[in-house]
């Protein structure tokens, strides 16, 4: 058997797309129904879980390596840009909004923190709007976290300085 060449190595922090930030914590060869499977293992420490990608399926499964930084600097420039809020019913709009967050793309989720950020001037949140926006802030603090080698705090003061430019403008 040739030794195959892999996109990720030990270490490596990637993105999937429905959990956001983990980092690859090995390669295995696992036997799953009889056959020979070659998988990531991924461990994603916020949500104290561990998954297991097969390495043939890992980039049709969406995983991909960090945003670049000419990724971060759009996205960062996404939060500056005007709210785009739809006039459709709200089942509607949270339903995109959680596809976005889930599609693992960094400007995706930067459109829905955009999207429903609240100044403090601005009318209360809803619970279900709170939870998408703190849902999508997580997710994006997370991966600038991990590009930046900050603490995930740290990554939430660098997006909330760019949505404050964007209210005081």
């Amino acid at each position: 058997m040739s030794k195959v060449s892999h996109d990720f190595t030990v270490g490596d922090h990637v993105v999937y797309p429905a959990h956001g930030v983990g980092q690859v914590q090995g390669i295995q060869t696992q036997e799953i129904a009889g056959l020979q499977l070659e998988v990531y293992v991924i461990t994603f420490d916020h949500e104290k879980m561990t998954l297991r990608v097969p390495t043939a399926k890992a980039r049709t499964a969406g995983l991909r390596a960090l945003a670049e930084t000419n990724v971060v600097s759009q996205a960062l420039t996404t939060l500056k840009g005007r709210a785009r809020v739809k006039r459709t019913m709200w089942s509607r709009r949270a339903q995109e909004y959680e596809a976005k967050i889930n599609s693992g793309d960094l400007i995706s989720i930067a459109e829905v923190v955009r999207d429903l950020h609240r100044a403090e001037n601005q009318p209360e949140q809803s619970y279900s709007e709170r939870q998408l926006y703190e849902s999508a802030l997580d997710r994006m603090a997370r991966e600038v976290a991990a590009i930046e080698r900050i603490d995930r705090d740290a990554a939430i003061g660098i997006l909330n300085k760019s949505l404050i430019k964007a209210v005081a403008a």
